[in-house]
């Protein structure tokens, strides 16, 4: 399976101008033991809720990379004091997503499978990263729809029909983390089979708003439908959550062709189909959506990388 975040987002960060200056706030407030919990909240909700694209339209991945793990640490910080924050969770969950999927994994995938042991390091790590991701989406969704859990468990499809546009965001970071860990968990018994809950928490965010984030969603959508038809699977869905993806994002987004790429050309042995994608991934300038520049540069990162590993993801006759 490919990626399950359709198309990262590195928001927990999107502050930057302001997170240390917040971060100095938040340790002064821990120091203090008559500052009411409000006040952390305060602190809390400037995180979660602010804009921006100061991480997005970088163009150091590096440079983000490091950013976004102190900003992690202190939003887990942060819920210590204040663990009901329903939106910290969120950017929490979120966050914790894009940093396993935007340098963790994609460091595995850059590596390939000449180091295999490193690869597997990697993964491993991505895995808990995921895991540790979707625990604080399902502590927003118990908050935000008490007792969700247990329903999840029994009709995941009857159990979101009370979820609204404004849940657009919780459902489909929980999707992400949680479909994020089965991919990289396809031996774990007791993660696979939560696939129609990831099925059912993607559909019903697509329902609800198909255009958030810029198509996200229906990249999403590409990863679940390039599974076994078996298990719900359907490569012709799958093609055309391409299209819609494209066609959103108005082609300045090499994320719906690694998508289709690594979920439907692979699997079908279609290398020359597999090379006009990464090669259509590849063409597109990152400075062409300034606001993602970043999003593009580490996507791109893994199309080459994919490219310089056709040998192995094809047989000979194929890849030749």
């Amino acid at each position: 399976m490919s990626t399950w975040t359709g198309r990262l987002r590195i928001e927990c960060g999107s502050r930057v101008s302001r997170l240390f200056a917040v971060a100095i706030a938040a340790a002064s407030i821990s120091a203090c033991g008559s500052i009411k919990g409000m006040a952390i909240n305060n602190v809390a909700d400037t995180l979660a809720k602010g804009t921006g694209d100061t991480f997005t339209r970088d163009n150091d991945p590096e440079l983000i990379r490091d950013a976004s793990a102190f900003a992690l640490k202190l939003y887990e910080a942060l819920l210590e004091s204040v663990p009901k924050n329903k939106d910290l969770l969120i950017a929490t969950c979120g966050g914790f997503t894009q940093y396993g999927y935007a340098f963790v994994q994609t460091d595995a995938i850059v590596l390939g499978e000449a180091h295999h042991d490193e690869v597997v390091t990697l993964n491993e790590r991505a895995l808990n990263l995921y895991i540790r991701a979707k625990d604080y989406c399902l502590r927003a969704m118990d908050l935000r729809f008490p007792g969700i859990r247990a329903e999840l468990a029994r009709d995941p499809a009857a159990a979101l029909k009370r979820a609204k546009k404004s849940d657009v965001d919780l459902l489909y970071w929980t999707a992400a983390s949680w479909g994020s860990a089965i991919a990289l968990g396809v031996d774990k018994p007791d993660l696979i089979i939560d696939l129609p809950t990831v099925r059912a928490l993607a559909e019903r965010a697509l329902a609800l708003d198909e255009t958030w984030s810029n198509g996200a969603i229906h990249e999403m959508m590409i990863s679940l439908d390039s599974l076994p038809e078996a298990i719900g699977g359907s490569a012709a869905r799958a093609r055309e959550h391409f299209k819609r993806a494209v066609e959103i994002q108005q082609g300045k987004s090499p994320g719906p062709h690694v998508a289709l790429a690594l979920g439907v050309s692979v699997p079908t042995q279609n290398v020359e189909e597999f090379k006009k994608l990464l090669g259509e991934a590849l063409a597109i300038d990152p400075k062409a959506n300034p606001s993602m520049q970043l999003v593009t540069l580490i996507t791109q990162r893994r199309a080459r990388a994919l490219m310089e590993q056709i040998d192995l993801l094809f047989v000979k006759s194929f890849a030749s």
